[in-house]
């Protein structure tokens, strides 16, 4: 898995990746990581990348990944929301790149929400 240490970087993995942003743009499902400051210096962009690899590996092109800011919950941080159409937006916290498969998995594919690393929901 190549690391990512910039924003080349990222750029270099989004054009390997057979055009998978565009693919997703048009996505049903939204994941939306904080990459702030906060959340980078946290981990995120290690969170980042186990997200885009393993959408990859799973083909799962009918998702839309976004980045945000810094939201205010930087003791929380990395944060990703999952936003699944008709159900509540749940918000994962204190993740690392090691959490993503099992989330990937349980919640993007089976629909199950993996609580344990849960710090917010809005309906």
């Amino acid at each position: 898995m190549p690391k990512i240490t910039s924003l080349d970087d990222l750029r270099r993995i989004k054009e390997a990746s057979s055009d998978l942003t565009a693919a997703r743009s048009q996505g049903r499902t939204r994941v939306i990581v904080g990459m702030g400051t906060c959340g980078i210096a946290a981990g995120a962009r290690d969170v980042m990348q186990a997200l885009m690899v393993e959408l990859e590996k799973r083909d799962l092109r009918d998702v839309s990944v976004e980045t945000t800011g810094c939201i205010g919950m930087c003791q929380q941080e990395p944060l990703v929301d999952i936003i699944r159409p008709g159900e509540p937006r749940i918000t994962y916290g204190r993740l690392t790149a090691s959490d993503i498969p099992r989330i990937v998995a349980e919640h993007l594919v089976n629909g199950n929400i993996v609580a344990e690393k849960v710090i917010g929901r809005t309906e």
